[in-house]
């Protein structure tokens, strides 16, 4: 067992696993902090450590022109935990990266608990210790952290808490779709061509289904939730109904790069599913996340076609998300400026998705790793998808408007001058390109300056 003093990390999701993970491959002990086991959240089903509670998803793998993807890219650079699972436990999801949600979860569990630097400890950890406590923690407790530990936390930061909503989608057993209608096909054959289940559905019952979503029995509001909003990422889906009649067939349900093989008719707008277990036996419904009631949901979701005798495994539900207003109480490597022993990592500093949270997780277990082995480690470029996220969240936002947000190549700089290539201005696609290659340079410069692992 090491002799180095050991490192608090609060918290097992994704961000908490991630950084005790990185701080314990640094030769650092861990004593990982987990609630759940002692004390349950509105939205886990399970004990289980980096158990997913939305989608099964973690978005796009295409690291040559997605921001997602390149992040995804930097994270597998230094060895990341949750994108080593999510590959061992990866489902079909086109150019997506999906998961096996149980197995991914037990995967990550198994990992940490083998690892003989990491200690977890199942309670509630219910206020922010001082530093002659531990002086070295990280806060990766989610948009779900206890009332407790918020409270703790707005009494030492002095801030207001912000909130959002977030919604779950329905998971749907597969031999209850009735595959007379429906079919298998990835939009525009991506990935393996058939990754998703689709359901047609004709202009008058796609305003059947809008009517539906708008007039069903909605969950019930708490007071102190009805000025709360909802982050656009996992907007229920009959929000976005309410927001115009178009906008679902403009979103989740375009028809786009999708033939029907059961009909010469092109489809009025798709409701797609996406497989949710390895066995491919669950799958979510795309895009639904939903507030309505239970009887509501079964009875709306079975008028789509296809979904006639639609049996399922759950129904959506509704929580809300907390986060702290990082530009204003977070220094450049993610320490609480008040209380410099603590850091924050995961969805409670403001980023928003899984990915993103995880990134945040690795970030701050390599700098509390750092700075316990008495080492430096430099700030991310900008250039980065690590550093434009991180540089989003501790300074880059405005603190009066601080808003949860996703990795996007408008949080990076832009690209000067003409396309070398072409002697023109860059195009939308080929500035995503250009923002790529530089950001692999970048970041390949930051790991030799900083003597960090290279790309496998």
């Amino acid at each position: 067992m090491s002799d180095i003093k050991e490192i608090h990390v609060v918290g097992g999701g994704l961000a908490g696993s991630e950084a005790a993970w990185q701080i314990a491959n640094q030769g650092i002990p861990v004593v990982l902090h987990e609630m759940r086991g002692v004390k349950k959240t509105d939205a886990h089903i399970t004990e289980g450590l980096a158990e997913l509670v939305c989608s099964n998803s973690f978005r796009s793998d295409d690291h040559e022109n997605n921001a997602v993807g390149l992040l995804h890219y930097e994270m597998r650079a230094l060895n990341s935990l949750i994108m080593d699972a999510a590959e061992r436990n990866r489902i079909p999801a086109g150019s997506a990266l999906a998961v096996a949600r149980e197995a991914f979860s037990e995967d990550v569990q198994k990992s940490l608990e083998d690892h003989p630097l990491i200690t977890i400890c199942r309670e509630e950890i219910e206020h922010l210790p001082s530093a002659e406590e531990w002086d070295n923690v990280i806060i990766a407790t989610g948009p779900l952290t206890s009332d407790a530990l918020s409270q703790s936390i707005l009494k030492a930061t002095g801030e207001d808490k912000l909130a959002f909503f977030d919604a779950i989608a329905p998971i749907i057993y597969k031999e209850t779709i009735d595959f007379e209608k429906a079919w298998f096909q990835s939009r525009y054959d991506k990935g393996d061509g058939k990754d998703y289940i689709n359901l047609p559905l004709n202009e008058a019952q796609y305003d059947a289904l809008i009517a539906d979503l708008t007039d069903s029995e909605k969950a019930d509001y708490k007071e102190w939730e009805k000025d709360t909003p909802y982050f656009d990422g996992c907007m229920p889906v009959e929000v976005m109904a309410e927001r115009g009649h178009e906008t679902l067939r403009f979103g989740p349900m375009k028809p786009v790069g999708l033939t029907n093989p059961h009909s010469e008719d092109q489809p009025h707008a798709v409701v797609q599913l996406r497989q949710d277990n390895a066995l491919g036996t669950l799958y979510n419904i795309v895009g639904f996340q939903t507030k309505m009631k239970w009887g509501a949901q079964k009875e709306v979701f079975r008028k789509i076609p296809g979904l006639e005798k639609a049996e399922f495994a759950r129904l959506g539900g509704l929580h809300r998300n907390t986060f702290i207003n990082s530009p204003k109480l977070l220094d450049a490597t993610l320490k609480l400026k008040s209380k410099e022993s603590i850091r924050f990592a995961g969805q409670i500093t403001g980023v928003e998705g899984y990915v993103e949270s995880a990134a945040m997780g690795l970030l701050a277990g390599r700098f509390a790793a750092a700075e316990r082995n008495s080492k430096t480690l430099s700030i991310p470029p900008i250039e980065t998808a690590f550093g434009a996220l991180m540089h989003h969240i501790t300074g880059g936002a405005d603190a009066k408007t601080f808003q949860p947000m996703n990795i996007n190549f408008g949080l990076m700089p832009d690209i000067i001058g003409k396309n070398p290539e072409t002697g023109r201005k860059y195009k939308k696609a080929e500035r995503k390109v250009a923002k790529t290659v530089r950001a692999k340079e970048a970041l390949m410069k930051w790991l030799q300056d900083n003597d960090l692992t290279q790309i496998h």
